[in-house]
């Protein structure tokens, strides 16, 4: 259930309050990024990539910040929304950056304002217990430029795609980029198993640049468990032995069914608990 406040640039509002204008270009153009965060027993889970992956995009779509607006101040604000709303001890933060009312062409002021929102998180994690059953958007594919990784609020291919699992009864839908390879799906980074090593498109592929995709990248590595970077084909999928999805909110989701072909989860029950264990 979402909070009964959200927060607009430090002050407090109840949810459903009008707060921006006709010329917000946020709206108009889709300028600005977000942060979608799993809170869990006074933190935000995997806090420093979440907020080394905001920081980045804020450089890279060339926001002016000022001096106090930075880490401190947005843990500080999440903290201050999630126990207003009562969304402890888990909650599900949405954090939206944009800049303000001006035009494209006019002496923009570039300056960052930040929209906070929490939803409570309910219930027992465990992973879920029928597969999911996905397909390829064929549209809108991806470019794999620099601002491809964003979690832009121009999120237009993944608005369609969405549209396109549900009209197609299906759980989730994988976005292909410029070369028809596969970038992501609607909301999480795609990982492949076969043969007991695990594949995931890397980001010049154009996927967005996942939380839990960079710490299992990272981690995992380190580990010993065999996880690289790899780019994906719809062969890759028919031929793979497993298929799982991760995100920040949900950290893992297998794949129980891509078209004709069907999958186990052995693997990705064993990774599942993996990342649950380290919250």
């Amino acid at each position: 259930m979402i909070g009964q406040f959200f927060l607009l640039d430090g002050k407090v509002y109840p949810q459903g309050q009008a707060v921006i204008t006709p010329e917000n270009r946020s709206f108009r153009y889709g300028d600005g990024l977000f942060e979608t965060m799993r809170w869990e027993n006074g933190k935000i889970n995997h806090d420093a990539y979440h907020m080394d992956r905001l920081f980045q995009g804020l450089s890279l779509l060339e926001f002016e910040l000022p001096a106090l607006f930075g880490e401190g101040l947005v843990r500080e604000e999440i903290h201050r929304l999630v126990l207003k709303n009562r969304h402890n001890p888990r909650a599900r933060v949405r954090l939206n950056v944009f800049r303000g009312n001006e035009g494209i062409l006019e002496n923009a002021d570039l300056r960052p304002h930040y929209l906070i929102e929490s939803w409570d998180l309910p219930g027992e994690d465990q992973l879920n217990p029928n597969g999911l059953d996905i397909d390829i958007y064929p549209d809108m594919p991806k470019s794999g430029d620099r601002f491809s990784n964003l979690k832009s609020n121009n999120f237009l291919p993944y608005v369609m795609a969405g549209i396109y699992a549900k009209k197609h009864r299906l759980n989730d839908a994988l976005l292909l980029n410029t070369s028809g390879h596969i970038a992501d799906s609607v909301i999480a980074n795609v990982f492949v198993v076969k043969s007991g090593r695990i594949y995931t498109p890397p980001l010049s592929e154009g996927p967005v640049a996942g939380v839990v995709r960079r710490w299992m990248l990272e981690k995992f590595s380190v580990q010993g468990i065999p996880v690289s970077e790899k780019v994906v084909t719809e062969s890759d999928l028919l031929e793979a032995d497993e298929i799982f999805l991760t995100n920040s909110i949900r950290l893992l989701r297998w794949v129980g069914r891509f078209r004709h072909k069907t999958y186990g989860n052995t693997l990705s029950r064993e990774i599942y608990a993996h990342l649950l264990s380290t919250i």
